[in-house]
C-alpha cells in the first residue's frame, strides 16, 4: 500500500538529511521516516493524528 500513498516531508525537514518525517493522508494517516522509505511506519486514525498534532504544537 505504501507505494500507492503520496507521501509529504515535513515542513521543518532540512535538506542536509536530518531528521525528516512523511505523511500520506488516505483512509488512515500514514507517518515514515524519509530517510527510511521502506521502513515501518505509524498508520494513526484521524483522531489520534489531531491529538498528535495538538500536543506537539508549539505553545500546547
Amino acid at each position: 500500500m505504501s507505494d500507492q500513498l503520496k507521501w509529504f516531508k515535513s515542513s521543518y525537514s532540512d535538506s542536509e538529511g536530518g531528521n525528516c518525517v512523511e505523511v500520506a493522508f488516505a483512509t488512515a494517516i500514514h507517518v515514515r521516516d524519509s530517510k527510511l522509505a521502506s521502513s515501518p511506519q505509524l498508520c494513526l486514525t484521524a483522531t489520534a493524528w489531531a491529538v498528535f498534532v495538538s500536543a506537539v504544537r508549539p505553545g500546547a
